[in-house]
């Protein structure tokens, strides 16, 4: 038995457990930053109602709860979505804030279940052999100036691997093939650049 044998045995320990951990890390930090922020937001906003000595942590979340619920009930009310629609228009009129609001709204969007039309999951030729996988965004362009796309075109959103981001891209129809997975599975493959999870052992 070779003598680095042992440590060879120790590295892939360390590995995975490190590769065990460091999701859940990551995941962990996420969510309590996440609840962290909106706790300090809402709960500036309950502190301006009750007095100090009335405020106890966590109020500032059941506040946000509480908001996005009523909010999602009054969507429901045609009153109430022509004043968002009056907001939202307000607010897309302002030049700095036109940018960081519409880009949140479509990212967060993006991938909702609700979303129409529905993303296709395709693959894109490119020259070379090489494929990459997005999904269609838009088949239509009646409602965009001439000469972003043509009627045989569609746009196709590329995501990149390990970041927020991608790219637009216009292709023909036919440099597209219709993939048959779901969209968090092929935000999941893309994100991972197509690494495949191994299954744990027993060392």
């Amino acid at each position: 038995m070779p003598p680095s044998s042992p440590l060879r045995k120790l590295g892939r320990i360390f590995l995975t457990g490190l590769l065990t951990v460091l999701p859940l890390v990551a995941t962990i930090y996420f969510t309590v930053w996440l609840l962290n922020v909106l706790e300090r937001f809402f709960g500036k906003q309950v502190m301006l109602v009750l007095p100090d000595e009335w405020y106890r942590t966590g109020m500032g979340l059941v506040l946000a709860v509480v908001v996005v619920f009523a909010v999602g009930v009054l969507m429901n009310g045609i009153l109430f979505r022509r004043l968002f629609g009056w907001t939202e228009w307000l607010l897309l009129e302002i030049p700095l804030v036109r940018s960081v609001y519409s880009a949140m709204r479509d990212l967060l969007g993006l991938f909702a279940q609700h979303k129409e039309p529905a993303l296709q999951v395709v693959s894109v030729a490119l020259p070379g052999n090489v494929r990459l996988l997005g999904f269609v965004t838009r088949a239509d362009f009646s409602d965009v100036p001439a000469g972003i796309a043509g009627p045989e075109e569609v746009a196709v959103y590329l995501p990149m691997s390990y970041q927020i981001g991608g790219y637009t891209v216009i292709v023909p129809k036919s440099a597209i093939t219709a993939v048959k997975m779901s969209r968090e599975e092929a935000m999941k493959f893309i994100l991972t650049a197509g690494l495949k999870a191994t299954p744990r052992t027993n060392a």
